[in-house]
């Protein structure tokens, strides 16, 4: 079950994508709140499961572009069924892509989001700086997850003793920032909802 939440795949997958859809629109919702998207932005959505997020940033950014991107393959086709109106309108592209080598010039994107995603990335450290290279000067990354290690709630606790087994990597609070700083961001910061366990981190591209 665990494989596929890292890359879903077959009906089970399907079935797993469905959920995210549904759970993880709260803590999207919270993350989001802590950046201004811009009418004209354009944005990319690394990880972007059965597509609700990229809907979501559509919806904020209007004028503007949204692509989600993920590597697996079911993935991608549930959340191209999921946006059909807006990818025939322009509006957002869907592919499949791998975080490690985004098909992207540099300097292409206004805003880069990843949710529940970061820590399946294979080496968050050098995916995070690729993050920056297809960031424009000025953009941001937002990165959110409802567990991170350290957090009290119960989910998180299980989390942090059970899933790194699965290959999660969990960071600390002081890790998400360190993990951005290390990337080139500059004024990074991290929020939580301690009751809860979600976590968001923003930086900006210098």
């Amino acid at each position: 079950m665990l494989n596929q939440c890292r890359k879903p795949s077959g009906w089970l997958g399907r079935f797993v994508l469905w959920q995210m859809n549904q759970r993880h629109s709260r803590v999207t919702d919270w993350g989001l709140s802590h950046i201004a998207v811009g009418p004209r932005d354009t944005v990319l959505d690394i990880g972007c499961g059965g597509g609700r997020t990229a809907n979501k940033l559509a919806a904020m950014a209007a004028e503007g572009k949204v692509v989600g991107a993920d590597y697996s393959s079911a993935s991608v086709a549930a959340a191209t069924k999921y946006n059909a109106a807006l990818i025939a309108a322009g509006r957002v592209e869907i592919l499949r892509a791998s975080v490690s080598q985004l098909p992207f010039p540099d300097a292409t994107f206004d805003l880069v989001t990843a949710v529940e995603t970061h820590f399946w990335w294979p080496s968050p450290g050098e995916d995070m700086k690729e993050v920056h290279r297809v960031l424009r000067a000025g953009g941001t990354v937002l990165v959110i997850a409802e567990i991170y290690q350290g957090a009290k709630s119960k989910f998180s606790e299980l989390a942090e003793k059970h899933l790194p087994l699965a290959g999660m990597k969990l960071f600390t609070i002081a890790q998400h920032e360190q993990l951005l700083r290390n990337a080139g961001f500059i004024d990074v910061r991290v929020d939580t909802e301690p009751s809860k366990g979600w976590i968001c981190a923003v930086g900006i591209k210098a």
